[in-house]
C-alpha cells in the first residue's frame, strides 16, 4: 500500500519522495497502528496523516488547536484538488451544521476541528455516527500537563476514541516533545511506546545566533534593514514591548505589523493577513502569534527577548525556514530578560510542583543564551537526542571575533559592587563608577567610596553597556523583584583576586540572508496575481523552493514543469502555462540585452 501512497504523494502534492519518517509513520497507520510522529516544524507531519487520509475509505479528522491553521490546511488541500473543510467558532451554527452533515455524507476527506467541539455532547454524537477512519491529533504535546502549551480540551480526545465502534486508527503528532512529555501522551493516548517514530529535531536549514552584550534595538533595526525584502517573525516578551517596537519601526519605514491579545479581533486578524499574503514584510508580535501558522517563507524569526522554555523557544524558531531554505534564527539576550520570566513563573496560578519544573526549563533556556557549545547541539541534548559536537552553521560554530582583555575595567566595576556592599541597582553603580554629582549619590555619601569616578573617562552609556556585558557572563546577578540590586557571583571571586581575566568579544553585525535572481523576483508576482485571484496566501500556490528551483531549471514543457519539487498534476493544469511563459519571457529579454553588451 505504500506504492499507492507515493503515487498519491506525487499527484497531489509534486513530491518524489517521501521525507524522513513520513513513509514509517504513513506505513504504521495504513495497518491501523497507532501512533506518536515527532518531527520538527517543517518535517512535513501534515502529510503523514493527509496521505492516509486519501486512501482510507472513511473520514480523516483532524484536531488542531488553531483557526487560522485549519483554513490554511483546508486552503491547501483544495487548492491541490482535495475536498477538505473545517469546523470552527469563525463559522455561523447553520453553516457548522451543514459542513457536518456534508461530512456524515462522506462529501469531504478531511475535516479539521478544534478540540473545544469536543465537549460539546451533540457535537460527539454527531462524530459518532460518522465513517471516521482516522484520527490526527496536532500539536499532540497540548495533552500534557508537561508540554509548553497545554489545554486542557484536549483531555476529552481519549473518551471520544473510546465512543467509537469501530475504532479509528491515531496519529498524534509535535514537533516538541521531551522524553517526559512523549510517555505521557502514550500513556493518555493508550499507544505503546513501540508507536513512537521520533525523525529527529535537527533542522539543518536553521541558523542559530544568540546576541549578547549588544544594544538591541541597534542590532535589530540594523538586521531588519538589511533583510527589508525577506519576510520573518520579531517575538517579544510583552504587549508593551510589541507595540513600542512596532512604532520605532514603523517610524524607520518598514513595512511592519503587530499581532498580541491586547489588541481586537479585527486587528489582529488584519496583521496576520497582511504578513500571510506578503503585504507585511515582518510582523512583531508576542507568543499569541504563531501557532499553526503554515506561511513557509519565514526567512528570519529574531526573539527580543529570551523565552521561558527551550521547547517554546524551538517551536517559535522554527517558524522560520518550513519550506527547506537557508533561515536565521537570531535570539537578543538581555539579563532582564530572567527576571521578567521569573516574575511570570511567580504570578502563574501554577501549583509549586509545576512551578518548580518551570524554573528548572528556565535555567536550561539561560543556559543555551550562555553556552559557548554549538546551538543546535545543545537544543538537541535537551530533547534527548545524541548530538555531534558542531553543525558547522550556528552562530558559535562560525564565531571568530578576536577576544578583547577587559579584566582591569571588570575589576573596577566588581570592586564598585562590592564596596557599594550590593545594596544598589545598576543605575547607581554606573553614576558612582562615572563621577556622577548626583544628589542621592552626595546624600548617600556614596562620592567617599574609592571607586568614585575611577571610569569618568568613559559615558555612562557605555559603563551601564558594560556591567550588562558583566551580568550576562554571569560575573554579576541581579537580585529582588522591581528594582534589582547587583551582587557578586561566585565567578568574580577570581576575577577581583586576579587569578581569571575576562575577555570581551567584539561586536556581532548584522547580515544579509541573500540575494535572489531577477527572475525568482519575476516569478514572485506571477505567484502573488494568482493567490489575489484565489483570495489564497501566496505560498500556497507554490513555495519560495519552488518558485527558486524553477528559476534555476527553467521549465519549458510540461514534463519538465512536473519535475519541479511541489507540482502535481493539479497545479500544473492550473498555472503551468503562466508560470513557463513568464519564464520564457524572462529569458528572452535577458538573451537580447545579453546579444547587445
Amino acid at each position: 500500500m505504500i506504492d499507492t501512497a507515493h503515487q498519491a504523494l506525487k499527484k497531489y502534492f509534486g513530491y518524489d519522495q517521501f521525507r524522513k519518517g513520513q513513509d514509517q509513520i504513513i506505513s504504521r497507520l495504513l495497518e491501523h497502528k497507532d501512533t506518536v510522529g515527532i518531527m520538527p516544524t517543517g518535517g512535513g507531519k501534515s502529510l503523514c496523516y493527509q496521505i492516509p487520509a486519501l486512501l482510507f475509505p472513511g473520514v480523516t479528522l483532524v484536531i488542531s488547536p488553531l483557526i487560522s491553521l485549519m483554513k490554511d490546511q483546508v486552503d491547501a488541500l483544495a487548492n491541490a484538488g482535495i475536498a477538505a473543510t473545517y469546523i470552527n467558532s469563525s463559522l455561523t451554527f447553520e453553516e457548522g451544521k451543514e459542513r457536518l452533515a456534508s461530512a456524515s455524507k462522506g462529501a469531504y476527506k478531511l475535516v479539521y476541528i478544534a478540540p473545544e467541539r469536543l465537549e460539546v455532547p451533540d457535537f460527539i454524537r454527531t462524530l459518532e455516527r460518522m465513517n471516521v477512519s482516522l484520527v490526527a491529533i496536532d500539536e499532540a504535546h497540548c495533552i500534557s500537563q508537561w508540554g509548553h502549551d497545554f489545554r486542557p480540551s484536549y483531555r476529552a480526545i481519549p473518551s471520544l476514541l473510546a465512543r467509537f465502534t469501530d475504532k479509528p486508527a491515531v496519529a498524534a503528532l509535535t514537533a516538541t516533545a521531551t522524553p517526559k512529555v512523549t510517555m505521557d501522551i502514550c500513556q493518555l493516548l493508550d499507544i505503546d511506546m513501540q508507536g513512537v517514530v521520533v525523525t529527529g529535531f535537527a533542522r539543518d536549514n536553521l541558523h542559530f545566533q544568540v546576541i549578547r552584550d549588544q544594544d538591541e534595538d541597534t542590532f535589530l533595526l540594523d538586521y531588519l534593514k538589511k533583510n527589508q525584502d525577506q519576510p520573518g517573525i520579531v517575538y517579544a516578551a510583552t504587549r508593551k514591548e510589541v507595540d513600542r517596537l512596532y512604532d520605532r519601526l514603523s517610524r524607520k519605514g518598514l513595512a511592519v505589523g503587530r499581532y498580541h491579545a491586547g489588541l481586537s479581533e479585527q486587528e489582529r486578524a488584519s496583521s496576520q493577513e497582511a504578513f500571510l499574503y506578503d503585504d507585511l514584510t515582518v510582523l512583531v508580535a508576542t507568543n499569541a502569534f504563531g501557532m499553526g501558522i503554515n506561511k513557509s517563507n519565514v526567512r528570519f524569526v529574531v526573539h527580543y527577548n529570551m523565552p521561558r522554555t527551550i521547547e517554546a523557544y524551538y517551536q517559535e524558531a522554527g517558524r522560520a525556514g518550513r519550506d527547506g531554505d537557508r533561515s536565521d534564527c537570531i535570539l537578543l539576550f538581555s539579563p532582564q530578560d530572567i527576571r521578567l520570566q521569573k516574575f511570570f513563573i511567580d504570578q502563574s496560578e501554577m501549583d509549586d510542583g509545576l512551578k518548580q519544573a518551570e524554573y528548572h526549563k528556565l535555567d536550561q533556556m539561560i543556559g543555551y543564551c550562555h553556552t559557548e557549545m554549538c546551538l543546535q547541539s545543545y537544543i538537541l541534548r535537551y530533547f534527548g537526542e545524541n548530538a555531534p559536537e558542531g553543525c558547522g552553521h550556528c552562530g558559535n560554530c562560525l564565531d571568530t571575533r578576536d577576544k578583547m582583555d577587559v579584566t582591569i575595567d571588570a575589576q573596577k566595576v566588581l570592586s564598585c559592587v562590592k564596596r557599594m556592599r550590593e545594596r544598589y541597582g545598576k543605575t547607581m553603580v554606573t553614576k558612582v563608577l562615572a563621577g556622577a554629582a548626583d544628589q542621592k549619590i552626595l546624600s548617600f555619601h556614596l562620592n567617599r567610596l574609592p571607586t568614585y569616578g575611577i571610569m569618568k573617562a568613559q559615558t555612562q552609556k557605555n559603563i551601564n553597556a558594560f556591567i550588562d556585558f558583566l551580568t550576562a557572563e554571569q560575573y554579576l546577578e541581579q537580585q529582588g523583584g522591581a528594582y534589582p540590586t547587583l551582587a557578586l557571583s561566585a565567578r568574580s571571586v577570581a576575577v577581583l583576586k586576579g587569578e581569571e581575566k575576562v575577555f570581551k568579544k567584539g561586536r556581532i553585525q548584522a547580515e544579509r540572508l541573500s540575494v535572489d535572481d531577477a527572475l525568482f523576483e519575476v516569478l514572485k508576482k506571477v505567484r502573488k496575481d494568482f493567490a489575489q485571484k484565489e483570495f489564497v496566501p501566496p505560498y500556497i500556490i507554490f513555495s519560495d523552493q519552488s518558485l527558486r528551483e524553477m528559476s534555476a531549471r527553467l521549465p519549458a514543457t510540461d514534463r519538465d514543469f512536473l519535475m519541479i519539487k511541489g507540482v502535481g498534476q493539479q497545479k500544473l493544469e492550473k498555472y503551468g502555462r503562466s508560470f513557463m511563459e513568464a519564464i520564457a519571457a524572462h529569458e528572452e529579454v535577458h538573451a537580447k540585452q545579453t546579444d547587445q553588451v
